[in-house]
């Protein structure tokens, strides 16, 4: 299956400028994806272009990945409604190194196949133009009206928009063409991609290459991600899901893609991951047969979380999965790391404890009553206790008179208390 035909049925196709596809399957062509350096890390609403540009190398194609250095100081009108802050240049270079890291878990850019990826800063060619040469050589070929008959144009300047938009803006686009110029003529790039909303600043680079040097430009880009209910893909309540564990942890990220909706799981399990279509077919038919095992959710979230992080990061997400839907052990909660722990018990009471008092030893029923509110009252506690629905880091206690001491300490920090089936409560050591 080639490259366009594998798009398609993925359902990732938006537009594909003509002759496109004939270029693809004469030779071995060149494209590039720009991405925005406004952090050290990519989320999930740039994944869908990570995977475009993993497809591409696969088919035998050479992917330069182009991290805006010099259009990151503008930033990008489209979509968006007003102007963004202006990056410094160590920000910039401090974002690109950890953008680079990223990608190379998607893209080989070191062995040395005809193909291999690479990576540009359009700040390297554009640092030494001077504006007078940048309206010289390359704003007049390209008219003002033409400019203006882009979406991401009309928008800003219509009735809408109270702002309007800077010159630094407008000629957004008129920067972004000449990166494709300037790669068409040193790298011999012939197609930019993208998401459907850059088709405007895509084209005004294939009629700058056209005008001023004849030479064949191409386009495609691919529909936007959204959700069925309307919300914006790659948000949850505390923000962006970042591909750095540092922002997003593992355990995190495998539970957004475990917690999608059944119609959207259908939709990503073909645009995120390599599974082939036969394969995807069968696992949608499985799904749609018993939707509420989640197969699609379950397989999806595998995926991706084996690809952005590891193996083990995707284990470890699910044993903590497990420790809270599931019959985990007390041997499986011991394991996770603090981050995880939190991550997995974010939203459950807490309750902070004198580490020094649990240290010389307590017993159960008063630190969980008089110490820590968990039961209203020690006639309670014993009850729960003696039908077995009271248990201290995954072990039932028998006796609520059993003294606890630090050695129970997960991390050294925290006691888990489970009352009955589904309350949990996080005691924190101080």
């Amino acid at each position: 299956m080639d490259f366009i035909e594998e798009l398609q049925w993925r359902g990732m196709i938006h537009s594909v400028m003509p002759g496109t596809e004939e270029q693809l399957k004469k030779e071995m062509t060149a494209a590039y994806i720009g991405f925005d350096p406004t952090s050290d890390s990519l989320h999930v609403g740039s994944f869908a272009q990570i995977m475009l540009l993993k497809r591409f190398q696969a088919a035998g194609h050479k992917p330069i990945v182009l991290v805006g250095g010099a259009t990151g100081m503008i930033g990008d009108p489209s979509g968006k409604s007003q102007e963004r802050n202006l990056l410094d240049e160590e920000t910039l270079q401090k974002n690109l190194n950890g953008i680079k890291a990223q990608l190379s878990k998607f893209l080989d850019f070191d062995s040395e196949i005809p193909n291999k990826a690479e990576m540009v800063n359009n700040y390297d060619w554009m640092k030494s133009f001077s504006f007078l040469e940048f309206i010289r050589d390359i704003g007049k070929h390209i008219t003002v009206n033409y400019m203006m008959s882009k979406d991401s144009v009309k928008k800003r300047l219509g009735e809408e928009s109270k702002q309007g938009m800077s010159f630094t803006e407008f000629t957004y686009q008129l920067v972004q063409g000449y990166d494709f110029l300037y790669l068409n003529q040193n790298m011999n790039c012939k197609l930019q991609m993208g998401g459907s909303d850059q088709w405007g600043n895509i084209t005004t680079g294939t009629e700058l290459i056209r005008r001023k040097t004849s030479n064949e430009a191409f386009a495609l880009t691919i529909n936007l991600i959204t959700k069925a209910d309307g919300g914006k893909f790659g948000k949850t309540e505390s923000g962006n899901v970042w591909l750095d564990r540092r922002y997003t942890s593992p355990y995190k990220f495998y539970q957004f893609w475990l917690n999608i909706s059944d119609a959207d799981a259908e939709k990503y399990i073909k645009v995120f991951t390599t599974i082939n279509k036969e394969e995807a077919d069968t696992l949608i038919a499985e799904h749609t047969q018993a939707p509420h095992l989640r197969l699609l959710q379950k397989r999806l979230a595998q995926e991706v979380t084996i690809m952005v992080h590891s193996k083990e990061d995707y284990q470890a997400a699910l044993e903590a999965s497990n420790i809270l839907f599931g019959n985990s052990t007390s041997d499986s909660l011991k394991k996770l790391d603090e981050d995880t722990l939190l991550a997995v018990f974010d939203g459950v009471p807490q309750f902070t404890i004198s580490k020094t008092t649990l240290e010389a030893g307590i017993k159960a029923i008063d630190l969980l009553t008089e110490t820590a509110a968990v039961f209203p009252s020690k006639g309670e506690m014993r009850k729960l206790v003696q039908a077995g629905g009271v248990s201290i880091n995954k072990e039932k206690i028998e006796n609520q008179d059993e003294i606890l001491d630090g050695s129970k300490l997960l991390n050294n920090k925290y006691l888990l208390i489970q009352k009955g089936k589904k309350n949990y409560y996080l005691l924190i050591a101080e």
